[in-house]
């Protein structure tokens, strides 16, 4: 609707006439729920093209992709409603020898126009059900964190703040609570680089299976993040669903927060992170703690012996070959694309043949799954992340 266009460009101006006053972007972007990534690019926008630059840009493509001209398309389907059997690599090539002078379509073209015009039947995927991990107990300093989102709370402003907490297992050191604007991992993978950085790197984390945690559609529950901690040597630990005692020394952190550090609310998130830093302080250096002999969690903890450097590329001497996956989640591998799965966008995974035309692939110690000549996606393997049950003994 044109007013809420308007007021869109309303605050566009309005937040580029506070950075032009002097204004930090770090405390502007937090007045106005945005990243710094989108305020930046805001304003670039407008040192390059005025006021003009801050309207809506169009979003339209520059082409469209796999448009086939008209009788091209027109023949898929006849020969589809001839043969309902065929798919796309016998359509294509019928295709070819029909019309030998078209510059041969991609079985994904011809695919994707027989799925446009539902004459596809597409196969139910085993959707992956959550299931907890083996967990440790460990008694030394960062040998586990825990984090987890409190639940969110509405802030004076009505926007709403979702805090994301992490303590030290061992000393119940509270690590960070950060009011975010939302549950998107690049929010979390800020909170997350920058710990590692000050205090080096656990052995293990923590968490439950959700988002951005934990993906329900992706290989094995994986995201980008737990990915992420994985490429740098940290253990992913999974509590069970529906089973929030298995993080039960951070849940009972959760509880003081709320009632010392929200009730009432901020206005702004800004104000509300303040109050946030105070307990914090507080949480660790001022307040005894009885399942610690009621020591201070500052007395405790000390960073970790493990220094945080951005990971190398991992290697695989013992497969065939080393690819990257795109970042629509692929591996391409002698002119085909297999499907794996976005989460793993841009890492390198391992492939290796284990039988006549059978591929393995595995993610540095991980084995993911397995695909074949035909089918182009991955058929996921045992979930390597899950306990495994071992066979009774005959004694």
């Amino acid at each position: 609707m044109p007013w809420k266009e308007r007021n869109l460009m309303d605050e566009r101006i309005k937040f580029v006439a506070r950075l032009l006053e002097g204004e930090t972007m770090t405390s502007v972007c937090r007045e106005f729920g945005i990243s710094r990534k989108t305020g930046y690019k805001i304003f670039k926008r407008y040192q390059h093209a005025g006021l003009e630059g801050l309207n809506n840009q169009s979003r339209r493509p520059y082409r469209h992709a796999n448009k086939l001209p008209f009788q091209a398309e027109r023949s898929i389907l006849r020969i589809k409603q001839d043969k309902p059997n065929w798919g796309a690599p016998k359509i294509r090539e019928k295709l070819i020898r029909e019309y030998p002078m078209l510059k041969p379509p991609a079985k994904s073209t011809v695919h994707a126009v027989l799925e446009r015009h539902g004459l596809v039947k597409k196969r139910r995927s085993r959707r992956y059900k959550a299931r907890g991990t083996s967990l440790s107990d460990p008694q030394t300093p960062n040998g586990l964190w825990c984090a987890d989102y409190k639940g969110e709370f509405l802030l004076g402003n009505k926007k709403y703040c979702y805090p994301l907490t992490i303590s030290d297992y061992s000393s119940r050191y509270l690590l960070a609570c950060e009011g975010q604007e939302s549950t998107k991992e690049t929010y979390a993978f800020t909170v997350f680089e920058r710990l590692f950085k000050e205090l080096g790197l656990p052995n293990a984390i923590r968490t439950d299976n959700g988002v951005p945690f934990a993906s329900p559609n992706a290989l094995f529950g994986l995201s980008r993040l737990s990915v992420w901690w994985l490429r740098l040597g940290i253990a992913v630990e999974r509590i069970k669903p529906g089973n929030p005692q298995q993080n039960g020394r951070h849940e009972r952190m959760h509880l003081t927060l709320k009632q010392e550090a929200t009730k009432p609310a901020s206005f702004n998130l800004l104000q509300q992170q303040q109050r946030f830093d105070d307990f914090i302080e507080q949480y660790n250096h001022d307040r005894p703690h009885q399942a610690i002999g009621m020591k201070y969690p500052g007395e405790l903890y000390t960073p970790s012996a493990r220094v945080y450097s951005p990971p190398e590329i991992p290697e695989y001497p013992f497969h065939d070959r080393t690819i990257q996956v795109t970042q629509c989640g692929r591996i391409c591998m002698d002119n085909r694309k297999i499907s794996l799965s976005k989460v793993f966008a841009g890492q390198f995974v391992g492939i290796r043949e284990v039988s006549d035309k059978i591929w393995l692939v595995s993610f540095m110690d991980y084995e993911l799954g397995y695909f074949d000549e035909d089918v182009a996606r991955v058929e996921p393997a045992d979930n390597p992340f899950i306990p495994k049950l071992l066979p009774m003994s005959s004694v």
